[in-house]
């Protein structure tokens, strides 16, 4: 079997193009940072530049000339995914940090020391500040604070941050909140009824928003069975109705046989077919019991052996549906069931009788939540702008925002702007290492001064003397690029979400390692 030649580099060579290709993506994005970050404008072929100062979006395309580079470039592109999938936000901090670790720990590997040793020194580093993070961390449950953390998010627009703090107190700190686009200039929040359950799409490529990783469903149809399909035959029925009225439909079942799931997918990837699969919810009794919920919800049949109907016999009358269904990894949101008003009123009734007619205290407790679920309201932000431009940029500003404040009702805040980060540093100096893995913890503090040092350039500022005025302080005290102060940032509500410095942290620290332990770069030679 042949193959093309390829072309091979090694040592210091490969760690220095990965490190030129990592400094490319961080460089075009790090302008960003911070309240005073500047826009970047991407050329578009098709349209008006794409001007944004949102890494994601900035870094997510970019390629390089040169392969070899363009493999650290992948690699920070990478990162950005990553942390904007578990936290939401700290992108561009993630990206400086990586590109400080990189630089002093290519040196000091330069010269002689020992990459193993860095890496050891690193992972001790992150353990050791982790755990400062749990500990210096605070819970919010006051409106300000929740409007604070939501405004920070999004580079300060204090109307997403009362936006999202509004929202948040109509639903609840674990409501359900949507984000979408509104035809008028006017930005509104709507609340609407909403199921949702803890299952997700069963492969990725059911996904029709692949930014946001997600299935969108408008007004589909819904199959609800509790049996596993085995056999593509037994949907037969179902899809040669569905697929020629072009409408889209989710499957509800216990599992799909590979075989069945890789025929929706293919189906689906060609265009035949508009189709989702989920798995069923839950367990025994209380499945049943919430796929019996949501069939009524959206009027669909609950196809069940156990009530003598088959799977291949339902017909397209069995199919259920509701106003738009959003299907993520994780969970399910099902918005303003279309199922018929009077039988959602009874099985309300129902499950009050049964809540309060039982003494088994987990009856009692499953009841009210199935209730509870029935009834859940949705908060539905609709954005508004004057031009499709402007309203691409303000939805992701609220829905980054929305995901921080989210992470910091779960997980509670430190003080942002970078100058916990700095905190971090000095906390370090309490880490007693040996040898070679004390150089990495050097490298580490060193990096955690990068932040907050671009965010005081990006400012318009030289950032040496501010940084050595806050560190002069004693307490959360950090340089306010608004207002160009150095401020006590807890008492001004100037934070970042806990979770959000934790995973900023953790993949930036783990990209670094396995940049570090790279000996050798292949790639195909070019002609």
């Amino acid at each position: 079997m042949s193959s093309n030649p390829k072309d091979i580099i090694f040592n210091s060579e490969a760690r220095e193009k990965l490190k030129k290709g990592i400094d490319e993506i961080v460089n075009v994005s790090k302008v960003t940072l911070g309240p005073k970050g500047r826009n970047v404008a991407i050329e578009s072929l098709v349209s008006y530049p794409k001007i944004t100062n949102d890494s994601s979006i900035i870094v997510e395309d970019l390629n390089l000339k040169d392969s070899f580079e363009n493999m650290g470039a992948s690699l920070a592109i990478d990162l950005a995914r990553k942390v904007k999938e578990k936290a939401g936000d700290g992108i561009t901090t993630s990206l400086v940090l990586l590109q400080s670790i990189l630089q002093e720990s290519i040196k000091n590997i330069t010269s002689g020391i020992n990459p193993i040793n860095i890496k050891k020194g690193l992972e001790k580093s992150l353990d050791f500040i982790l755990k400062e993070i749990d500990t210096s961390k605070k819970s919010i449950t006051t409106d300000n604070e929740i409007q604070n953390v939501a405004t920070i998010a999004a580079s300060s627009n204090e109307e997403i941050g009362i936006c999202i703090k509004d929202a948040i107190k109509k639903v609840g700190k674990d409501g359900i909140i949507t984000i979408e686009e509104n035809s008028s200039n006017i930005t509104n929040i709507e609340i609407i009824k909403g199921f949702e359950i803890q299952r997700g799409y069963l492969s990725p490529y059911f996904c029709t928003n692949t930014d946001k990783m997600i299935a969108e469903l408008d007004n589909p149809y819904i199959l609800i069975t509790d049996k596993k399909i085995s056999s593509v035959h037994d949907l037969l029925s179902i899809l040669q109705n569905v697929s020629p009225i072009n409408k889209n439909l989710l499957i509800i079942a216990d599992d799909l046989e590979p075989e069945v799931l890789s025929t929706l997918v293919i189906n689906k990837l060609k265009g035949h077919l508009k189709v989702c699969a989920i798995k069923t919810p839950a367990f025994g009794e209380e499945r049943r019991e919430m796929l019996e919920d949501l069939a009524i919800l959206t009027k669909s049949t609950f196809i069940s052996e156990e009530k003598g109907l088959l799977l291949k016999d339902a017909s397209i009358n069995d199919l259920g549906s509701c106003e738009k269904i959003i299907i993520s990894k994780e969970n399910t949101i099902f918005i303003n069931g279309y199922g018929d008003k009077k039988e959602i009123k009874n099985r309300v009734a129902l499950l009050d009788t049964l809540s309060k007619s039982t003494n088994d205290e987990v009856d009692t407790k499953r009841a009210k939540k199935r209730k509870a679920q029935l009834f859940s309201n949705i908060a539905k932000i609709k954005v508004g702008a004057y031009t499709e431009a402007e309203l691409k940029e303000k939805k992701r500003f609220f829905e980054n925002s929305l995901n921080a404040t989210k992470s910091a009702l779960k997980d509670g805040i430190v003080i942002g702007g970078g100058a916990f980060l700095l905190k971090l540093s000095k906390k370090l100096d309490n880490l007693k290492l040996e040898k070679e893995e004390k150089i990495a913890k050097n490298i580490l503090q060193k990096a955690l001064f990068a932040p907050i040092k671009q965010i005081i350039e990006n400012a318009g500022y030289e950032s040496s003397s501010i940084v050595e005025e806050i560190l002069e302080k004693k307490g959360d005290f950090g340089f306010d690029a608004i207002d160009e102060k150095i401020k006590d940032f807890m008492k001004e509500k100037i934070i970042d979400p806990a979770n959000v410095i934790k995973e900023v942290l953790i993949n930036s620290i783990s990209i670094s390692k396995i940049i570090l332990l790279t000996e050798t770069l292949i790639t195909d030679l070019k002609e």
